[in-house]
């Protein structure tokens, strides 16, 4: 195609981006329309002159040796700065490619202005950085405010524990309630920090993923929880369980939740929990924690996993509404989601997706 043909001026205006031809001289040959609005230059103006005029600097330099070295410099955008003619700069991606004339071989710039990315590149990075300390002060203000709070919160569970002991049924029924209601209370504020912590640390604190037997980690966090399993009458079963990469001591604290949450919100019947798996897609396995609990209506699916997101108010049933909350960071820690299928009077089942070991 030749420089100066219609065909070659056509393609040149069709181009989104400002457009300079350089010939064998290293003199701009032909633009378009947009490199005129681009640098502020009638096309006369710039037509014959150095392209060192509209990108200063050393760029004529890096052509090396005339046009032939340029046209081997194709491929990816090069980073450099533009200027116009009022003298001011911007910043522009510079792509060469090349063009074989029957004059000899001239190269194409197709020049983008790269301002408002850069801009809001900027403003990306410097709100991560917001966000990265905001992250950080708040992971210690959690991690301080709860220890603090816990010596004097133990103070207080002790002495009002002892009064419960040593003065209930001694004073008026009024005072033995004022005391369970303390006693209550301050069980309940010890859960809650307890909880703060653990879902403060899965970031934080979180272990590398290694090789764990899931059904080892399923009998650890039935350890934990033999007390409400004995006291509920929970039975609880399970399918051979693979190894899998993943973080053994969060492991167990998901099952430990999931299967808590099972015995907490029980129906009528005896709670019973199955964990199942199953290797629906390469390189991971899906479990399935199924329970005869009250189930759950479809408008709260998402709610549930939310911090301090309850079904219950706190005189029906205890707990700290973060429990699923934990599950949920935990298993996003590990790649994948959780989600619930349920109906009310029907039970519930928490599917979720982790790792497979390799091998």
């Amino acid at each position: 195609m030749k420089l100066g043909s219609p065909a070659a001026a056509r393609l040149l205006e069709s181009a989104p981006d400002a457009m300079v031809v350089v010939n064998q001289h290293g003199e701009i040959a032909l633009l378009n329309l947009q490199a005129e609005r681009q640098f502020g230059y009638q096309r006369a103006e710039l037509v014959g002159q150095r392209v060192k005029d509209i990108i200063p600097g050393d760029f004529e330099a890096r052509l090396g040796d005339g046009v032939e070295a340029a046209a081997r410099q194709t491929g990816a955008p090069i980073q450099l700065t533009g200027r116009r003619k009022d003298g001011s700069s911007f910043p522009i991606d510079v792509t060469l490619s090349r063009i074989d004339d029957s004059h000899g071989v001239a190269v194409t710039l197709a020049i983008r202005d790269v301002t408002v990315q850069q801009q809001a590149q900027a403003q990306l990075l410097e709100k991560l950085e917001e966000l990265n300390r905001s992250n950080e002060d708040l992971r210690q203000f959690t991690y301080v405010a709860s220890h603090d709070l816990q010596q004097p919160l133990r103070m207080v569970a002790s002495f009002t524990e002892l009064l419960s002991r040593r003065y209930k049924g001694r004073l008026d029924a009024d005072a033995d309630d004022y005391i369970r209601f303390a006693v209550d209370g301050a069980r309940r504020m010890q859960q809650l920090i307890e909880d703060l912590l653990a879902y403060s640390r899965i970031g934080s604190e979180g272990r590398a993923m290694r090789r764990v037997s899931s059904e080892e980690a399923l009998r650890q966090a039935l350890m934990n929880l033999a007390r409400a399993i004995e006291e509920s009458g929970a039975i609880v079963t399970h399918d051979p369980l693979p190894a899998i990469l993943a973080d053994k001591r969060q492991l167990i604290q998901l099952f430990q939740n999931l299967v808590a949450n099972a015995i907490q919100y029980r129906s009528a019947a005896n709670p019973t929990v199955h964990i199942s798996v199953a290797r629906h897609e390469p390189g991971e396995w899906t479990f399935a924690v199924r329970d005869n609990g009250e189930g759950i209506e479809a408008q709260h699916f998402e709610r549930i996993f939310g911090v301090f997101q309850r079904l219950h108010n706190r005189e029906e049933l205890f707990g700290t509404g973060i429990g699923l909350a934990i599950c949920k960071r935990i298993v996003e820690r590990h790649g994948s989601r959780i989600a619930v299928e349920s109906e009310p009077g029907k039970g519930s089942t928490f599917r979720f997706a982790l790792p497979a070991d390799g091998q």
